[in-house]
């Protein structure tokens, strides 16, 4: 198991370090000036180059790239002066532990550094940390409805054998696959929201978190939560229907099954026992798979419902082209998805005692 573990966090750093490259060298090459942004259009040209100094843009692309590695990396350099030609950090943007001393450098353990928004001056690590939890709450209810009410429905469908069923379970799987988030969203908060919002009682846009208009403070309206996450999870549960309904038909016929049943075991036994945990193993994949898909489509879905998660903040970094604030969004993001694939061997290799962890 250890063996199994360090050699997939080996893989997930270089999986990080091909994402920090593309990224970084993909957003070095769009248009648009920081120092302008910062400063507007009318800035004067001293002021614009003593910014594009105090970023480190004067410097040519590749000690760029290096800075930013620096930079993120928990294990960096920083130095001790300012006459030093080697790559440092600003001792006074992070908190850290010297580890050792090189010369006119230490090299330092620290969180790493995601440097600081362009348009609000704000420490990146701060502006994701607000955001993130929403994003990862919406994406965690969206999976776990999708899985409940796919595994539920899929079983229902295999046991029941009938061939309209099936069909039926394969156009729904169709259509919700084919389904865009950004337009499912609007629809959805049309139909909910505004048309029967008398009924539901369910607003159109809103995040967890709501001011009271009596002055009353803020307070966590769990409400809003379930228009998002019902429209991100109509594509997985989509797909964990049809794989749950398709391996569960293929396990029931299966020898195992039978010797079970001839031993005695009551019917719903054999399908909680022993069917249903062989035939996870594809929906457990799938799901894995999906979160990854869940965290991108969350941009669209944050957007239209006006979700305060990651999705918010990557459209509103885009359209003033914060590059600090993208590049630790899609760095976090990354960061999550290894993890999440991490968890998911292992759980598989669980689920199946054939899987070897090696």
């Amino acid at each position: 198991m250890f063996k199994f573990l360090i050699k997939r966090f080996w893989y997930g750093l270089w999986v990080l370090f091909g994402v920090v490259t593309v990224v970084f060298f993909l957003f070095n090459v769009l248009p648009g000036d920081p120092a302008r942004m910062m400063l507007g259009q009318r800035a004067d040209i001293i002021s614009v180059e003593a910014i594009q100094r105090d970023l480190g843009l004067d410097r040519p692309v590749h000690q760029q790239y290096l800075h930013y590695l620096n930079d993120i990396s928990p294990i960096s350099l920083h130095r001790h002066s300012a006459t030093t030609s080697l790559h440092y950090l600003d001792p006074d943007a992070y908190s850290y532990i010297t580890l050792a001393t090189i010369g006119d450098h230490a090299m330092v353990i620290k969180k790493p550094y995601l440097r600081r928004s362009y348009q609000s001056g704000r420490d990146v690590t701060e502006i994701l940390r607000s955001a993130f939890p929403n994003t990862l709450l919406l994406a965690a209810v969206s999976i776990v409805f999708a899985m409940v009410a796919g595994v539920v429905l899929g079983s229902f469908i295999a046991l029941k054998r009938k061939p309209w069923l099936s069909r039926g379970t394969l156009v729904f799987s169709v259509l919700g696959m084919s389904l865009p988030s950004f337009f499912a969203a609007i629809i959805i908060a049309w139909v909910f929201a505004y048309l029967l919002g008398d009924i539901t009682g369910l607003s159109m846009t809103g995040s967890l978190w709501e001011v009271d208009d009596f002055g009353r403070g803020e307070y966590i309206a769990w409400q809003n939560i379930i228009l998002p996450a019902v429209t991100l999870g109509i594509r997985p549960l989509a797909i964990v229907t049809e794989l749950t309904r398709s391996s569960l038909n293929s396990v029931m016929a299966m020898d195992f099954i039978r010797t079970a049943r001839a031993k005695g075991l009551s019917e719903y036994r054999v399908i909680t026992r022993h069917a249903l945990k062989n035939a996870m193993n594809p929906v457990i994949t799938a799901v894995s798979g999906w979160f990854a898909s869940l965290m991108a489509g969350a941009v669209f879905v944050e957007y239209v419902f006006d979700w305060k998660g990651i999705g918010v903040v990557i459209v509103e970094a885009l359209e003033y082209y914060d590059f600090p604030v993208l590049m630790g969004a899609v760095l976090l993001i990354s960061v999550v998805l290894v993890l999440v694939n991490i968890i998911v061997d292992i759980v598989y290799a669980w689920l199946d005692p054939r899987v070897r962890l090696g």
